[in-house]
């Protein structure tokens, strides 16, 4: 049963690479990511992607997201926007399939 287990575990194994595009393609939809927060404690998150973010001063952010492996993301349980790190992302759950990140 245990290396059933492993070969599951193999089979879901994808890249950041490949997380970010599962994301990009949810078009909106809710998935839920655990991933290493600055302080080293692990976060799980529920998000969702296509909410558009309105700044409260109209400033534009000091620095592109993508170029740091970042990705703002819309959390449905604190109600607003938070970025997700590809760097220390650990597991996604898209449509009822967990994948793990190498």
């Amino acid at each position: 049963m245990e290396g059933a287990k492993q070969k599951q575990l193999n089979m879901n194994t994808i890249t950041t690479d490949k997380a970010k595009e599962l994301i990009r393609e949810t078009n909106g939809l809710i998935f839920s990511s655990t991933f290493i927060k600055k302080d080293n404690t692990i976060r799980t998150l529920t998000a969702r992607l296509g909410k558009k973010y309105k700044s409260k001063t109209g400033k534009a952010a000091p620095y592109k997201a993508s170029n740091y492996n970042l990705l703002p993301v819309y959390d449905m349980r604190i109600k607003a926007f938070r970025m997700l790190n590809f760097n220390t992302l650990l597991t996604l759950s898209i449509n009822k399939n967990t994948y793990t990140i190498k």
